[in-house]
């Protein structure tokens, strides 16, 4: 069986595990922790709640060396809260060490003169931030980099299509050339692969496999609107089951805003995050929201990668996201740690075409109504489709009379269309009949 004994971590680093009980290995782990331990750069492609954010902490932290007062490893992530996250994880990490490794956090919307005191304090041992946050500190010579041992690069594909990547670019320019680069994606776009070729060397590619897109252990519904109001249907999946926590994601601000209003409207206790909000109120909802203060919220996706509270039980998607690569990212903040949980996805008619290209990413849906308030099984969308594949075999002509009918659109060309099909099947009955008394 495996554990992480294998890999001969300090023994803080262990007692830090087994405070958080992390006794196996994740297979994301597994996979990555060899050629991370061995030095080698590595491009790690893993889904979301793999574990991959302890796969680079822990030899980075069992690397440093908490006597040496230079900034020996640095780490960008595309929002404050995905870098409040692998801060804390850090922190918890060194909480058994003694000195423990100075750590800091970079990023936008913070007091900045507070934190140029800090470094020029002392240089932090491992820094996490926002790329352009980093970038500042960087090229004002306050934070100083040049002998910098690690560098990762968290959630590449969210800073790519968040337009970080320029800033990404600029601080591994300032690294120098002989380092150990890290960078870890749910995807690899080709827009991407610039960046790569240009600062890895021989990067080893690691690609965890998984059985299905999402995971096996959440329940994902696919709902038709039938041209209902979005907040009603959200309104009522919130009172199924009471959940836990559930996260509902829009796709604007506007729309988290409108939704929010209406749920308070009706009662509800709702935090809302988006980007509008100034950054110490988003600090301050996002550390309720982890210390279980709310039971409901509402977000854009820019929560999707930065909210990682164990105990999501739902998942509603009131619209699908604009890139498909994003309703992973929605769906996968529940069902963690082998969880139970459940995403439920409303879509309208005119959507049948962006259903069927999630679809094409390997997910399946179970197609399901709300009724009376509660969710029932329904019928699959595709039903009438695959009637008409293996219906009976209508004559061509009948077929162009139809196409002729319709097109006419006149009084009747229903009833003339049934009666010309009876009648060419009653013409086929009698050739048949036909040709059984020749034979």
């Amino acid at each position: 069986m495996r554990d992480f004994k294998q890999y001969n971590f300090p023994d803080f680093l262990n007692k830090a595990l087994a405070a958080i009980h992390f006794t196996t290995p994740t297979d994301a782990q597994t996979a990555l922790l060899p050629p991370i331990l061995a030095g080698k750069d590595v491009i790690g492609q893993a889904e979301t709640g793999s574990g991959k954010t302890h796969a680079f902490l822990l030899p980075i932290l069992a690397a440093i060396d908490p006597t040496n007062y230079t900034t020996q490893a640095v780490i960008t992530a595309p929002s404050r809260e995905l870098a409040e996250q692998l801060r804390d994880a850090a922190e918890q990490l060194v909480s058994e060490q003694d000195p423990q490794v100075r750590i800091l956090l970079a990023v936008g919307g913070t007091d900045k003169e507070r934190l140029v005191e800090k470094i020029e304090h002392r240089q932090p041992q491992l820094i996490i931030g926002t790329p352009g946050r980093l970038l500042d500190m960087i090229q004002n010579h306050v934070l100083q980099v040049q002998n910098n041992r690690f560098f990762v690069v968290d959630e590449a594909d969210m800073s790519l299509d968040m337009g970080f990547l320029k800033d990404v670019d600029a601080i591994a320019s300032a690294m120098p050339p002989k380092l150990q680069m890290m960078v870890f994606s749910a995807t690899l776009p080709e827009r991407l692969q610039p960046f790569l070729r240009k600062y890895m060397h021989q990067p080893e590619t690691v690609t965890v496999s998984q059985k299905s897109v999402i995971a096996p252990n959440i329940k994902n519904i696919l709902l038709a609107t039938k041209g209902r109001d979005h907040n009603k249907i959200v309104f009522d999946l919130l009172h199924i089951g009471q959940p836990f926590l559930a996260l509902v994601f829009a796709n604007t601000k506007e729309r988290v805003d409108e939704l929010t209003a209406y749920l308070q409207k009706q009662g509800m206790k709702v935090a809302k995050i988006h980007g509008d909000l100034p950054p110490r109120e988003r600090r301050r909802t996002m550390k309720e929201v982890r210390d279980l203060q709310y039971q409901y919220v509402v977000a854009t996706d820019l929560a999707a990668r930065g909210i990682d509270v164990p105990g999501v039980s739902l998942v509603i998607n009131d619209d699908f996201p604009v890139d498909p690569e994003f309703f992973i990212h929605r769906v996968g903040r529940t069902g963690r740690n082998g969880l139970p949980g459940t995403a439920v996805s409303l879509y309208d008619p005119n959507q049948e075409h962006v259903v069927a290209q999630i679809e094409g990413m390997g997910i399946s849906f179970i197609p399901q109504d709300l009724v009376n308030g509660q969710l029932v099984d329904s019928y699959d969308r595709n039903r009438r489709r695959d009637r008409r594949a293996t219906g009976p075999d209508i004559d061509p002509s009948i077929k162009g009379l139809v196409a002729k009918e319709k097109k006419k659109r006149m009084p009747g060309y229903k009833k003339k269309i049934r009666t010309a099909i009876e009648k060419d099947r009653r013409r086929k009955r009698k050739i048949a009949r036909r040709e059984a008394r020749r034979s």
